[in-house]
């Protein structure tokens, strides 16, 4: 499965670019962190107040994963 992964805001930052291809056997977005998570060097998708969407779409982690999606990480917005 070929899938597209994209960073915003300071998750962006700390990883140096913004998207990411990337190919394997995933089932839910958390497959897609995990795989994401043992490339090294991703440790802000081991934060556990992530946001993440789907095709542009808010989703949860356990959200299911399809050939050609879009799987976007960010961190949660805080307002005061």
């Amino acid at each position: 499965m070929n899938i597209t992964v994209l960073y915003f805001a300071r998750f962006r930052e700390a990883m140096g670019f913004d998207r990411e291809a990337l190919q394997g056997e995933f089932a839910t977005v958390n497959d897609v962190r995990k795989a994401l998570l043992e490339l090294g060097h991703r440790d802000v998708l081991a934060e556990r107040n992530l946001m993440c969407a789907r095709n542009e779409d808010l989703c949860s982690l356990a959200e299911p994963v399809s050939e050609g999606d879009q799987i976007a990480f960010f961190p949660t917005v805080t307002g005061g």
